[in-house]
């Protein structure tokens, strides 16, 4: 189905950059808006219910996904995370653009549903440098970042499967070719014939 919103789901290994990226987008762009999934695992730092994500027991999850509440719902770092597909459908079909960070299983799997969702997926520029960020960002136990860098091995390799790449080496220059690629995608045949329905029908543009 065709929506007058844009879907844009982010994906990245664990201290790629993915969600500074998309908070200085957000910033930028006011209308990209979050989408909020849902997460077993407990809030880190100053996170809050609704903003970040929302927190949910392993009990309530089970019975969202039971009642198919879920577009996408994946395993990740021994978590449960889930994408609500009411909660998309409302924004993009009020003309929203929607940006969703997820993990690659997820992407996929909203690709499926959402056939219009473009698929960004972000880089380290070096494993080193991955490495380094996540002990930089002092939030996980010495065990953890191993398991985030070999999970980053699998991650890294679906890449081929996204829409579109970016290497975040400098932050400024990441954030330039997200931005560019949300502009793209709107002034797209397909999207703008969506949006601007009206404009086209008295073109007499089919």
């Amino acid at each position: 189905m065709d929506y007058p919103g844009n879907l844009f789901v982010v994906a990245a290994p664990s201290g790629a950059g993915k969600s500074s990226l998309v908070k200085a987008l957000m910033e930028l762009d006011k209308q990209v808006q979050p989408s909020v999934s849902h997460t077993t695992r407990p809030p880190r730092g100053q996170e809050v219910h609704g903003r970040e994500y929302f927190f949910v027991s392993a009990e309530e999850f089970d019975r969202m996904v039971l009642d198919s509440a879920f577009v996408e719902w994946a395993n990740v770092h021994g978590h449960r995370y889930g994408t609500s597909k009411a909660g998309i459908e409302e924004r993009i079909a009020q003309g929203a653009d929607v940006i969703l960070e997820i993990d690659f299983q997820g992407a996929l799997q909203i690709k499926r549903i959402f056939a219009n969702a473009v698929l960004v997926f972000i880089l380290p520029p070096s494993w080193e440098e991955l490495r380094s960020r996540l002990q930089r960002r002092g939030e996980d136990s010495a065990d953890t970042i191993e398991l985030r860098l070999a999970n980053a091995a699998e991650e890294v390799a679906q890449a081929p499967n996204f829409d579109f790449v970016i290497i975040n080496e400098l932050f400024e220059r990441a954030l330039f070719d997200l931005k560019a690629i949300v502009h793209a995608q709107r002034l797209k045949f397909s999207a703008q014939r969506r949006a601007r329905a009206a404009t086209f029908q008295a073109l007499h543009i089919p």
